[in-house]
């Protein structure tokens, strides 16, 4: 068996390679292993699972359910959440282990499975070699005896709803704004339009219609073309476009204009700054993030602490070093005063207060600085591929790094959830920025 987990869990094409029901049963099994508490009764060992809308999921709810309960383990089944209603209902259920099954931003073929321990937080490299060390070896199933139980809680949403509305000031009211929730035909098709219209706005929910098949296709936070189009068409104040998990967001104004997460962590680093609300004067975010938010920062007296790229990798970093936010590019905002990873639904609502609080349209408020300019490109290479290990590669980004030395910076790396190589780089002279950006993406395409 390949190697499981990656960036953000266990991903892939749903009923091929590591995402089978085989692959979930045995996945279950050695997570329950892992987390059994000894010396427990039966009825104490308790696990919840979420998903997001994909066909898939109902197959590996199942086998994660079969190889959960083999072990000894209540499963507590929650249905359609939101990501971060997981992590929040693991530790307000007293759970040893909570499951998310969900592909996240990827296509509706793709599915994944993301762990978060008895906190609250996804789990620690450590945690997750451990538990693929299980998966590999195998674990003994406990006595007949001891077999757990699977049940259906119908509250899970109404929880995570009833949460997520305290995250704003108390008494605090959004009547007045009309606001677009995009949610990418995913895990918050009921729960985000529910907090919003309950707050007060007036809400234009699109991509609410999940079928199975159609998560994040043409929606969502990874193509805003169909939330821009519909903040337009309805004359709104804001919208709120999330991803097929609701972790991430981008938020977009009155003309359709998208601002990236750089934008969203500038503004709510500032404001909480200013309250004194911000830990150690510190945000955390990845090499992804663009050079402009550092240097707009810095002007404040607020430091940037970089990660590499996954939002796992940032709240570690947050819990280590005692900070409160962080985040991506990508538009994972994390707020550890409010949930244990990123969270698009609370970071947008977050916005919304702010734009109640000071008056200000979403146009001013989300541009807080001029971003250095910035490309990305994603090249995509078959599976068993090592295009970075090829010569030619490595000459075209030693070459790239010596024409940007002291101008600009590049960034290479695989993606931890697909078979794409990320050319990234940032250059105040967009003409090397094109050329370097190119040289780079040619020579990975051409090896690949």
């Amino acid at each position: 068996m390949s190697k499981l987990f990656g960036t953000d869990g266990v991903r892939g094409r749903a009923n091929q390679g590591n995402m089978t029901a085989e692959t979930a049963l045995r996945l279950g099994a050695a997570a329950g292993q892992f987390f059994r508490r000894e010396g427990q009764g039966a009825s104490a060992h308790r696990v919840v699972i979420g998903k997001d809308t994909r066909l898939s999921g109902y197959m590996l709810e199942n086998a994660l359910t079969a190889g959960l309960t083999s072990m000894g383990m209540n499963v507590l089944l929650l249905g359609p959440v939101p990501t971060p209603a997981v992590g929040l209902l693991a530790r307000s259920m007293r759970a040893d282990l909570g499951v998310m099954i969900s592909a996240s931003h990827n296509p509706p073929e793709d599915n994944g499975i993301k762990f978060f321990g008895p906190d609250g937080f996804k789990l620690s490299d450590e945690a997750e070699t451990e538990i693929e060390r299980l998966v590999h070896d195998g674990v003994a199933p406990v006595p007949a005896d001891d077999i757990g139980r699977a049940k259906r809680i119908e509250d899970g949403r109404g929880r995570y709803v009833e949460y997520a509305k305290t995250t704003i000031p108390s008494g605090m009211s959004l009547e007045g704004l009309r606001i677009v929730v995009d949610c990418a035909n995913g895990a918050a098709y009921r729960a985000a339009p529910e907090v919003l219209s309950e707050l007060g706005a007036t809400v234009i929910p699109i991509g609410v219609d999940p079928n199975g098949r159609n998560i994040n296709k043409g929606c969502g936070s990874t193509h805003t073309m169909a939330a821009a189009e519909a903040v337009v068409a309805h004359g709104a104040d804001l919208g709120i476009s999330l991803d097929g998990d609701a972790d991430r967001v981008m938020i977009l104004d009155a003309s359709g204009t998208v601002a990236d997460g750089d934008q969203l962590m500038a503004l709510f680093a500032s404001r909480w700054a200013t309250e004194g609300r911000l830990n150690g004067a510190t945000l955390v975010a990845t090499v992804m993030s663009n050079l402009g938010l550092e240097r707009h920062l810095a002007a404040q007296g607020i430091a940037l602490q970089r990660t590499k790229v996954g939002d796992r990798y940032v709240v570690e970093a947050m819990r280590q070093g005692g900070w409160n936010l962080g985040g991506e590019q990508s538009g994972h905002i994390v707020m550890t005063d409010y949930a244990t990873t990123g969270d698009g639904l609370i970071a947008g609502l977050q916005f919304a207060a702010e734009m109640v609080r000071t008056g200000r349209p979403a146009a001013e408020l989300m541009h807080s600085f001029t971003p250095v300019p910035q490309r990305l490109e994603n090249v995509k290479y078959e599976m068993g591929a090592r295009p970075l290990d090829k010569t030619e590669v490595r000459t075209a980004i030693s070459a790239a790094e010596a024409a940007l030395s002291g101008k600009g910076r590049l960034l290479i790396r695989p993606s931890g959830t697909e078979p794409l190589i990320r050319v990234m780089a940032e250059c105040e002279d967009p003409a090397l920025l094109d050329r370097v950006v190119d040289d780079v993406a040619g020579a990975v395409r051409a090896s690949a």
